[in-house]
């Protein structure tokens, strides 16, 4: 050890305030640790991304929220059923007749209000929360570094240098920092990690409206998804205050081959699916459009010595299936889970995090595989299931974010109809310190 360093100040400094981040530092707080959490914005703040997975519902059980959400104003969503281009319903893959478990039904949120609440919920649990501060650098020690982190190793992440509103900058050191700094992607950046996906570079425009139809029972809060030509979808999404969610997702060259305008594009593509124009012919369109390009992506790496990535700041997936929050959620619970374990152990180098890389990689490569079938022109779910019906219960394990167990049958189906990608080789976790975090950038 060190003779001249100094024990952290905090155990865990968590960079970002959205799901993953609030979930990390909660359960870290909650067994007892000191964890920091900076935030760039002030919540509630604006994010994209509604439609809540069921199995949402087991790490938000452990973070003690459950029981708000269902006290909530938020639509139930008990299914997910899927639009041809002619206008032709799906039958729902409602949750609860494969899952028995109040999992079964699960949310469409406002997700301002949602990450307020999961932050707020991370301040009752002792967590230290600062709003409106920044990470502008990660902190690194050497050997001779004075005020080093305990036990640190040379190269180690120890902390990060943040700055306030007001511009003050300030060093923070950790035994273990956390970038939970969502499509930022702030440590996957620094270190030139960062990997688009070769296939999957969608763009996405979308708007909401009031007053849009909702399918009646059961389905007035479902997740609908709806093809338009060339295996473009869109998303409509039934949220409060009788408003929807509504976008669409296709290839660049096809959304803006012709047309530059948004509303010109969005007004073509309602055009193009006689549902989503009849659901959304008695609404009024409440704001003007967002954009946004070219998302599907992971870090070479979860984590480095002394730093884990957890949620969209390790890999995000395209969200034909909304897996989004989930995978923020499940990195937040399991890196906490390792990152206590770590810090136990005094041992926070980046090999005590592999176990966690390749769970999350197992998960994401599955929902990866199927976002991948979506868009292969040979592909349908009904055909699918007509021919391997046996494999109904996996493909539902899938949409309903139970990732963590062998889909392999399934992918073999799935593969008569279409071409599955390779798995991506990134995700491990970084040994050797600076020196290899710095021959990874240079890659």
């Amino acid at each position: 050890m060190n003779p001249s360093a100094s024990p952290a100040p905090y155990d865990a400094l968590v960079i970002g305030g959205g799901p993953a981040g609030s979930t990390v530092a909660t359960l870290l707080a909650q067994k007892g640790r000191r964890v920091l959490l900076v935030e760039k914005e002030r919540f509630p703040r604006y994010h994209i991304g509604e439609s809540l997975m069921p199995y949402c519902w087991f790490p938000l059980e452990r973070l003690g929220v459950i029981e708000r959400l269902k006290s909530s104003r938020y639509p139930k969503k008990y299914s997910v059923q899927f639009v041809t281009t002619d206008g032709r319903v799906s039958q729902p893959f409602y949750f609860f007749q494969h899952l028995n478990h109040d999992a079964a039904q699960t949310w469409q949120v406002w997700r301002g209000e949602f990450d307020a609440m999961l932050l707020d919920n991370a301040r009752g649990a002792g967590v230290e929360v600062r709003e409106a501060t920044a990470a502008r650098a990660l902190l690194r020690t050497e050997s001779t570094t004075a005020g080093a982190v305990e036990g640190a190793a040379e190269g180690a992440v120890v902390g990060a240098r943040i700055e306030g509103a007001d511009g003050r900058a300030e060093e923070v050191r950790a035994r273990v920092t956390i970038d939970a700094s969502g499509r930022d992607a702030f440590a996957a950046l620094a270190h030139g990690w960062r990997v688009f996906d070769p296939a999957l570079k969608k763009h996405a425009l979308w708007t909401y409206y009031k007053g849009a139809l909702r399918d009646p029972g059961l389905d007035e809060g479902a997740t609908t998804v709806a093809y338009v030509p060339g295996k473009g979808w869109f998303w409509y999404i039934p949220l409060p205050d009788d408003v929807v969610s509504v976008g669409i997702v296709a290839e660049r060259d096809y959304l803006y081959g012709a047309e530059r305008d948004p509303q010109t594009i969005f007004e073509r593509e309602i055009r193009a699916n006689p549902w989503i124009e009849r659901h959304l012919a008695p609404g009024r369109r409440m704001e003007g459009f967002r954009t946004t390009g070219e998302y599907s992506y992971r870090a070479r790496h979860c984590a480095a010595d002394g730093l884990v990535l957890v949620g969209d700041a390790f890999a995000f997936l395209d969200p034909i299936f909304s897996s989004g929050v989930f995978l923020a959620l499940k990195s937040g619970e399991l890196a906490a889970e390792a990152a206590h374990a770590a810090l136990a152990a005094g041992d926070v180098t980046a090999g005590r995090f592999a176990a966690y890389g390749e769970t999350m990689i197992g998960g994401i490569e599955a929902m990866r595989r199927l976002v991948y079938a979506f868009y292969d022109p040979g592909f349908s779910f009904r055909e699918l299931i007509q021919r391997h019906p046996d494999q109904k219960g996996a493909l539902t394990d899938c949409l309903i974010g139970h990732l963590l167990r062998d889909f392999e049958p399934l992918f073999g189906a799935v593969a008569e109809f279409a071409r599955l990608p390779a798995p991506l080789p990134y995700g491990t976790p970084l040994a050797g310190g600076r020196a290899a975090a710095a021959g990874a950038a240079a890659e």
